[in-house]
């Protein structure tokens, strides 16, 4: 479980987040939501101590990720950024970067890196692509590689700043479906996701913000039906049952 408290952080002297707390349960996945520029990705950033200016704490399973070295921190907690560049190195040289928080300098790989690289591409799918180039990948084929990459990092939190930006409806699918897997596993999944639909049948813990606040914090659909929504986004969600269960859309 991760829980920050009293957390406040600034960019040039800025305040982006002002003295907010949460919970993050392990073995699920939470989702940060709320409308552009609200402070999602900095609060996703200060999880794993990213951002210049900060105070408050945060913790895993009640230890101070404070007092963890760069290296320390690493073991613990993978973070997939939304904006990556794309670089010129097959797959299987992006994913043992994973391995990089358990090796000494000068970097020798061992047999059990290579291990747990073969391990995450033949679990996101991409095996028979690890000699192939990144900039030769699809968009879906490179978010599941990033994916990998964490895998093979091997930690028991993996953050996540809007997994699904860009990729196609299937690819949108298998990644929240992988994701889903991961928590079922007992990892502590956090992403940030907009789409409603997404979060009501992905989301089992939702934190909604708004200009640098928490607004509130429930389960998927406890979040969702809230009037908070209304202040956050400015629309409504309307909601109805099928087959399948329940399903959200949005209107103004």
């Amino acid at each position: 479980m991760i829980s920050i408290s009293d957390l406040h952080a600034s960019y040039e002297g800025t305040e982006i987040i002002h003295g907010i707390s949460a919970v993050f349960p392990t073995g699920k996945i939470s989702v940060i939501m709320g409308p552009n520029g609200c402070g999602k990705s900095t609060t996703l950033r200060s999880l794993v101590h990213m951002v210049p200016e900060m105070s408050g704490t945060v913790a895993l399973d009640g230890q101070n990720l404070a007092a963890l070295t760069p290296q320390e921190l690493a073991k613990r907690i993978a973070y997939l950024p939304q904006s990556r560049n794309v670089p010129d190195i097959t797959v299987e040289r992006l994913v043992i970067h994973g391995r990089f928080p358990y090796l000494n300098y000068p970097r020798r790989y061992r047999k059990e890196d290579w291990e747990k690289v073969g391990q995450a591409l033949e679990w996101v799918g991409l095996s028979d692509l690890r000699k192939r180039k990144m900039e030769n990948l699809s968009g879906g084929q490179r978010q599941k590689a990033y994916l990998a990459m964490a895998l093979a990092q091997d930690t028991e939190v993996i953050l996540m700043d809007e997994p699904t930006t860009f990729l196609d409806i299937k690819n949108q699918f298998e990644m929240l479906d992988r994701s889903k897997v991961l928590a079922n596993e007992g990892k502590t999944v956090i992403m940030i996701l907009h789409d409603f639909e997404a979060i009501l049948h992905y989301a089992d813990h939702v934190i909604l913000m708004k200009d640098g606040n928490t607004l509130t914090s429930g389960s998927a659909e406890e979040v969702l039906r809230s009037l908070e929504v209304r202040k956050a986004f400015g629309v409504k969600p309307c909601f109805f049952e099928t087959e399948d269960g329940l399903h959200c859309y949005v209107r103004p």
